[in-house]
């Protein structure tokens, strides 16, 4: 494995790193009041560089000297604790003292994601302050918690997609074993652990791997960042290896449960096996005894990437659909610009996104000015990760507001109804839970000229919004190098336990609880979901029991006022339901009016005095009608 490893027989540190362009590379050893010493390594056939060091272990510092320049930190450093330009630190991966040998993870169908920025999401910012509001998510019912990307950046605060070090948790939340507590005690709650990880590129400041070999970036594919990571090209079996191996370093060093992969439309693969298929297949391999996640974003919409390697595709477990928010907050809030021109915000899109999984099945994208997306026939619904909100959505924005903000509270509740009601694996993001009022800006911390560059450009990129095609309204958008602009970013916990967001946080853990326990909203069967619109404001969600016992019947009103019928639905007529749950209820509404039921009748009318769901359980009965006493 490449990097830096102790090896107690050895009483030594082995040193490996790939540098098939260079003659010579030598490992620097560097400590405080120490003078650094230069010790050369053994070129191997594969273009590595290696070799053991005898008297070293853990906590040793080093670089690498690579044909006289230098020193440079390791490409798989472990640990940067003085930052990306300074010397990587040996650590021990075998040293901590796990407790989750009893854990075998969290079934896919089971997943319910919490994405959760470290900096911003406890009062500290640290792996530790984290790990301290664990059983805080555990309550709530999530199943799992996402982190935003972890690789070690430049400066202070960042949300993480400028990492350079792709091994090393970034320094300013902690250590390697501080990140090792957080997921050992998210295990002890039954939490799963999924990484964010990004590699289409790598940030724009402390970034060495050019310096060990050109090989690693493509002469062919371009990226918004620049020139492409290298999975096709000459050489790029080596570059497949050392992003598959960082892969590998999450789940085995860090016991980690699965990956979100960034961006992957940006992975140019024009060779025989993608490469997020050799990712998946060496992944699973090599973590046999639990389920590993492989959640890919990608705005193609393309069907192969979760179908399985038997099946022609590449073996992921899940997709973003961004379909599903860009349709439902066009809807809500009103959202026309950037990517939301291509949506008509229509309850027929919804419920059709709904049903497919996405919108886009081949149609033409104006904002993207290509023809997107394949058809998902035959996908288990699981295999799409439906959210409301999450970081890009939020932060993406001028002014990081989240979908709170723009509608109003029953709105809300009704929409992280459909949420956690439809057969899609759901997503929150932090805060979500209790409606939190703390925006989610972008913010970074680079030094003063490339962070005015990235101020500028931040600006810029909302130019052709109404809304800031004056210069001087582009001055309002936060100034993402400013240290304001990250701490408006943190959660306040204490807004909990207040109102009006008390109320909403009773709402999230009853739907979740619902959502795991439900036998119609545990189904995941072809066919025992199906989404209907039943007028341009309301939609109707049928779900099924696998052993074919009761339904749940959700019906979602998402805007103003109105009487709703399930006359018009199949077998609707001699049933008997009874009310589950309603958003508008006093524990989830401060100011509760729940829409008024008729059950009486030969189907449930349901009169809605503003927006807000209901759930019914249908009990098929053909001899009864009305309400279960």
């Amino acid at each position: 494995s490449l990097g830096a490893r102790p090896d107690a027989g050895a009483a030594g540190v082995w040193f490996r790193v790939w540098a098939p362009d260079r003659t010579g590379v030598a490992v620097v050893l560097e400590g405080p009041g120490a003078r650094p010493r230069a010790i050369a390594l053994e070129k191997h056939p594969d273009g590595t560089f290696g070799g053991l060091v005898p008297g070293l272990g853990a906590g040793a510092r080093y670089r690498y000297r690579v044909d006289g320049l230098g020193p440079f930190p390791d490409p798989a450093s472990r640990y940067q604790p003085e930052g990306v330009h300074g010397p990587s630190q040996v650590v021990d991966p075998d040293a901590f003292a796990w407790t989750d040998a009893s854990w075998r993870g969290v079934d896919p169908a089971e997943l319910i994601l919490y994405e959760l920025h470290v900096g911003t999401f406890s009062p500290e910012g640290t792996f530790e302050g984290a790990t301290r509001l664990l059983p805080r998510v555990a309550e709530l019912g999530a199943t799992a918690i996402e982190l935003m990307p972890l690789a070690d950046f430049p400066g202070r605060r960042n949300w993480g997609y400028d990492g350079v070090d792709l091994f090393a948790p970034a320094r300013c939340y902690g250590t390697p074993d501080d990140l090792r507590r957080l997921v050992d005690e998210a295990h002890r709650l039954g939490l799963a652990v999924l990484l964010d990880v990004v590699y289409n590129h790598l940030g724009p400041d402390g970034n060495y791997l050019a310096q060990f070999s050109p090989s690693y970036f493509s002469s062919r594919h371009k990226t918004p960042w620049g020139p492409a990571i290298n999975l096709d090209g000459p050489r790029s079996a080596m570059v497949r290896a050392f992003f598959i191996e960082n892969a590998l370093c999450w789940l085995h060093e860090y016991h980690m449960d699965g990956l979100r992969l960034d961006a992957t439309h940006y992975l140019f693969d024009e060779g025989p096996r993608p490469f997020l298929a050799e990712l998946a297949a060496t992944s699973r391999r090599s973590v046999p005894d639990r389920p590993v996640h492989l959640i890919a974003e990608d705005p193609r919409n393309l069907a192969a990437m979760v179908r399985t390697e038997s099946e022609g595709g590449w073996g992921l477990d899940a997709l973003w659909s961004d379909d599903f928010h860009h349709e439902l907050r066009r809807y809500l809030a009103g959202d026309c610009e950037g990517a939301f021109r291509d949506f008509r915000g229509l309850v027929a899109d919804l419920v059709r996104t709904i049903n497919r999984g996405w919108l886009f099945t081949g149609e033409f994208s104006t904002y993207r000015g290509y023809h997107r997306g394949t058809d998902p026939a035959g996908l288990a619904p699981r295999r799409f990760v439906f959210y409301i909100q999450n970081h890009d959505r939020i932060g993406n924005r001028a002014l990081g507001e989240r979908l709170n903000h723009q509608v109003d509270p029953a709105t809300y509740r009704a929409a992280t109804a459909l949420l956690l009601t439809t057969a899609a694996t759901p997503l929150l993001f932090m805060g979500q839970e209790w409606a939190s009022g703390a925006p989610f800006l972008f913010f970074t911390d680079h030094d003063e000229g490339l962070g005015r560059l990235v101020r500028e450009g931040r600006r810029h990129e909302f130019r052709h919004f109404a809304a800031f095609t004056d210069p001087a309204q582009r001055d309002r958008i936060p100034d993402c190098q400013a240290e304001s602009t990250f701490l408006a970013c943190k959660l306040d916990w204490s807004g909990r336990d207040r109102e009006p967001h008390r109320s909403t946080l009773r709402l999230y853990q009853a739907l979740i609880h619902l959502r795991r326990t439900e036998p119609a909203l545990r189904s995941s069967r072809p066919g025992s979901f199906e989404a209907t619109a039943l007028d341009d404001d309301s939609l109707h969600l049928r779900r099924d029991a696998e052993d074919g016992g009761s339904s749940l019947q959700v019906v979602v009103r998402l805007r103003g006022a109105g009487t709703v019928s399930l006359g018009s639905l199949p077998d609707a007529a001699g049933r008997r339901w009874e009310v589950v749950l309603t958003t508008e209820d006093p524990p989830f509404a401060p100011d509760p009016s729940p829409p008024r039921v008729d059950l009486a009748g030969p189907a449930p009318i349901l009169d809605f005095d503003r927006p807000g769901a209901i759930l019914l359980r249908e009990h098929p009965d053909p001899g009864l009608g009305g309400e279960i006493p």
